[in-house]
């Protein structure tokens, strides 16, 4: 999501979301994103395309007591398939509270949805409690993708949690790839999905359709 102002053009979530999180605005603008994520769902859809969509949560909305009820109200409105729905967690958040957590998203999950814990390996979660979260997928932080090539730390890292993900039965995502040679390597180390500024940098819903396709043509064969 981008906040296109008009006297101060594109503005970047970086920017905003503090804000908007501060001024108790995150949970409507929480649901607005899911509501548009739903309904690009259904757009793709009438033009054939069966593409997923990844949302972010934030901590305001995991707490947000309507957020089942918004989930059921975006999908019910658009008639989309709940399983092309991802929503994204952070660590952190996960740890707040584990069992209220873990109920939650299991209610979420039973709606179809899949989940995923965003930037994975920056937070504090204790392994311990991560098997317990009805999770889908592990996102690699790019910190330790984009040094990754010139520190062996960072390296051993990522192949550790590709390791850990799989072990628990989760795909695992690497984020911030820009580099074919990063592309290799998390490749070679059996990263499910890669996503960056290596395959396509952010852009509006409506240009994402030819893009995929675009991209699709020049990968056949």
């Amino acid at each position: 999501m981008r906040w296109r102002h008009p006297q101060h053009g594109l503005i970047t979530p970086a920017r905003f979301i503090p804000v908007a999180e501060d001024s108790g605005l995150i949970v409507p603008i929480g649901a607005w994103v899911l509501a548009e994520a739903c309904r690009q769902l259904a757009t793709w859809r009438a033009t054939s395309q069966e593409l997923a969509i990844s949302v972010n949560l934030s901590a305001a909305q995991l707490h947000d007591p309507d957020l089942l009820v918004t989930l059921r109200r975006a999908i019910a409105e658009h008639g989309v398939n709940p399983a092309m729905i991802e929503l994204e967690l952070t660590e952190s958040l996960l740890m707040e509270d584990v069992t209220l957590t873990i109920d939650l998203l299991q209610a979420i999950k039973a709606l179809g949805i899949s989940l995923s814990v965003d930037d994975f390996g920056t937070g504090y979660s204790s392994l311990n409690y991560l098997h317990r979260f009805p999770i889908d997928k592990l996102k690699i932080d790019q910190s330790f993708v984009r040094n990754m090539l010139d520190d062996p730390d960072d390296l051993a890292i990522t192949k550790a949690v590709i390791g850990l993900g799989h072990t628990l039965g989760l795909r695992v995502v690497a984020e911030g790839v820009e580099q074919t040679e990063e592309m290799r390597v998390l490749a070679a180390a059996g990263c499910d999905e890669l996503q960056g500024y290596l395959f396509g940098k952010p852009m509006p819903a409506d240009d994402f359709g030819r893009w995929r396709q675009s991209f699709d043509d020049g990968n056949a064969g």
